[in-house]
């Protein structure tokens, strides 16, 4: 395919030269301005633990460094914010349209840029598709305009008086980011978190140039993924550096197991050097001695409100009452997160005395399917499709367990949810489930995706249960685990160094 060259002026939209690159200058002194890309935001909207995670380590990481975020202007977030000013307008690149860029002040101190653009997000349904939960089809177009404005806000905006040292980019909806940063031959660095490596964004080749992207990157070494444009493969080609949410899973990935065919990159960049596995965290609200959406408040050494909890429980879900141990499932329910065994499990779970109820929403035949179960066993499992997080909430509080029996699991953040809540997950050892699991001490990990493996850890998590004295000890040490996100945010730096300070010579 024949090399086309686009002018920086076209990549980026026209910008005032001194402005296109600031040269890397701001990156003295221990402070950085770090611009963190996400497409979603607790604060505002939620599709995953991506969400979750945005709305937690840029304010951590706000103890350290400059941070603001970067996130499309959503209908969600127009519902939350009506009044939002217009601080800079990013001009059209290639087939990306223009857009203004608003800014919001949070109450405590976290600058929110948002992309002002609603022909591409004032739509109902979620960040990636409609209310029926098809992809939009202009998903391309989206989330290239999210990556092209970091890069535009990289290559600096007279108006907005503020210039990235450094671009924090997250899964494939803000990838592009670090591509057009490298195309238009700038020098700002990127960091770019790998959440999920199974969605990677990946467009039919005949978009390439409505969104800008020069032929010549086109290819094997580049971002082409077996005969597609990747926009995760992109992110990963051209960033400075490369992380992902827990040690275990940067390993995984280097796999052709876990590697969803990426594998072989990954590698060359865990030998350079710029692969870095950084366990997410929870943020303080999830405290069982203070979470108001609780029905009695708990501590370690007072177990007493963790039953008032369960009560509760059962009640909502139309469980009879029970003895028994508590298991929950707060889950996507999909084939990743290993729901066909939960299902499968069911049966020898209420043999045992054992109760389940299940909160989530995925594909329609392990939604059938739970249902189905809530049928057989009435009293014994209860089944809700969607997600509340008060109920989410009550169900780690009030659970014995927890069931996440994932085939993999990038970091996962209900398994700490859950142990901050005493209650003991039951996983498999992937990702950063055998990360933050302690087998026997915090909760039970099994290793193959089996049936057989996950009953052997139900049996031994149903003896624990059989000796209070065992069960509060685990339960004990599990609330006790050190899942704030200072840790992370201490990682997250110390990467950020390593990026800015450019390759080794």
């Amino acid at each position: 395919m024949e090399a086309r060259v686009i002018a920086e002026e076209d990549r980026l939209g026209e910008l005032p030269a001194e402005l296109k690159d600031p040269g890397g200058s701001s990156a003295a002194g221990p402070v950085q301005r770090i611009l963190y890309v996400t497409s979603e935001m607790t604060d505002y909207v939620k599709a995953g633990g991506l969400g979750d995670v945005s709305a937690a380590l840029p304010r951590s990481l706000g103890q350290l460094h400059d941070v603001r975020v970067l996130i499309p202007g959503y209908r969600q977030v127009l519902a939350v914010e009506e009044d939002i000013p217009v601080v800079a307008r990013l001009p059209a690149a290639h087939g990306l349209p223009a857009c203004e860029l608003g800014r919001i002040d949070c109450a405590d101190g976290l600058t929110v840029y948002v992309i002002l653009c609603p022909e591409l997000y004032d739509r109902e349904g979620s960040p990636y598709g409609d209310e029926s939960g098809t992809d939009w089809a202009d998903n391309d177009i989206r989330f290239a305009r999210l990556g092209l404005a970091a890069a535009q806000i990289a290559a600096g905006v007279r108006d907005l008086d503020w210039t990235p040292s450094l671009l924090h980019l997250n899964d494939w909806p803000s990838a592009l980011g670090s591509a057009y940063v490298a195309w238009a031959g700038m020098t700002t660095p990127s960091v770019l978190t790998i959440h999920n490596l199974a969605y990677q964004g990946l467009f039919e080749p005949s978009r390439l140039r409505s969104l800008g992207v020069p032929d010549s990157a086109f290819g094997v070494e580049g971002v082409e993924f077996y005969g597609k444009l990747s926009f995760l493969k992109a992110g990963i080609v051209y960033a400075s550096h490369v992380t992902t949410v827990s040690e275990t899973y940067a390993r995984e990935i280097t796999t052709p197991e876990y590697g969803c065919g990426l594998d072989g990159l990954l590698r060359k960049l865990d030998g350079e050097g710029r692969l870095t596995g950084i366990l997410n965290g929870i943020d303080e609200s999830w405290d069982p001695r203070t979470d108001s959406h609780l029905e009695s408040p708990f501590a370690p050494n007072d177990f007493k409100g963790k039953k008032a909890n369960a009560d509760e429980v059962r009640r909502d879900f139309g469980l009879a009452v029970s003895r028994g141990p508590l298991f929950a499932v707060v889950s996507r329910l999909v084939h990743q997160k290993g729901v066909d065994l939960t299902i499968e499990s069911t049966e020898t779970i209420v043999r045992q005395g054992g109760q389940v109820v299940v909160t989530g929403r995925g594909e329609d035949r392990f939604e059938r399917a739970m249902e189905r179960l809530a049928s057989r066993y009435p009293g014994q499992v209860g089944v809700r499709i969607g997600f509340e997080e008060p109920m989410a909430r009550r169900m780690f509080a009030g659970s014995d367990f927890l069931l996440m029996p994932s085939r993999f699991e990038p970091c996962g953040l209900s398994q700490m949810y859950a142990q901050r809540m005493g209650s003991l997950p039951i996983a498999r050892a992937t990702g950063g489930l055998a990360d933050t699991i302690k087998d026997g001490v915090t909760g039970f990990l099994f290793r193959d995706p089996s049936l057989g493996a996950m009953l052997s850890a139900i049996y031994r998590a149903v003896d624990a249960f059989g000796s209070r004295r065992k069960l509060n000890a685990m339960r004990r040490a599990a609330m006790s685990e050190p899942y704030g996100w200072t840790r992370s945010a201490a990682g997250y730096s110390s990467v950020y160094d390593r990026a800015l300070a450019g390759p080794a010579p």
